[in-house]
């Protein structure tokens, strides 16, 4: 197992972004490659909570993907779900995690953080492949 790290500053903080990438390694006979989406410690945190909460099936993956909507034209998508034939398969600290092929140009670098604060809750998207992102920031344009 490989752990791979980068440090990002935005707006004057810094940011470690953790990716745990699985090389070379099958689960459920599925060979797991690199993640294209990072996510900060927070995030991890949050997802492993609602994976361990929600007592989710071994079939059931985290999906990351983009689908058509949106104020900008694209919006993120974020959820449990069943893999298809279309996925590709990744595992991100311990949680299995399924992308459509046809996706990854569209997130490609992104950062997944989770913030719990007062005047906002929830995952929010840093995406360098979005040319402009609306005001709640959950709909991007390419």
């Amino acid at each position: 197992m490989e752990l791979v790290a980068r440090i990002q500053m935005r707006q004057g903080l810094t940011k470690f972004v953790v990716m745990e990438a699985v090389d070379n390694t099958t689960i459920n006979s599925v060979v797991l490659e690199k993640p294209p989406v990072g996510f900060t410690p927070s995030a991890l945190e949050e997802l492993k909570r609602l994976y361990n909460s929600l007592e989710l099936k071994d079939e059931s993956a985290l999906r990351i993907g983009v689908k058509g909507g949106g104020c900008s034209g694209m919006s993120y998508m974020l959820a449990f779900d069943k893999p298809e034939d279309t996925d590709n398969h990744y595992g991100i600290d311990g949680i299995p995690v399924v992308m459509n092929k046809a996706h990854v140009m569209y997130v490609l670098g992104m950062e997944v953080d989770w913030e719990n604060g007062l005047d906002n809750r929830g995952f929010s998207f840093n995406n360098p492949n979005a040319s402009s992102t609306c005001g709640c920031g959950q709909s991007f344009a390419v």
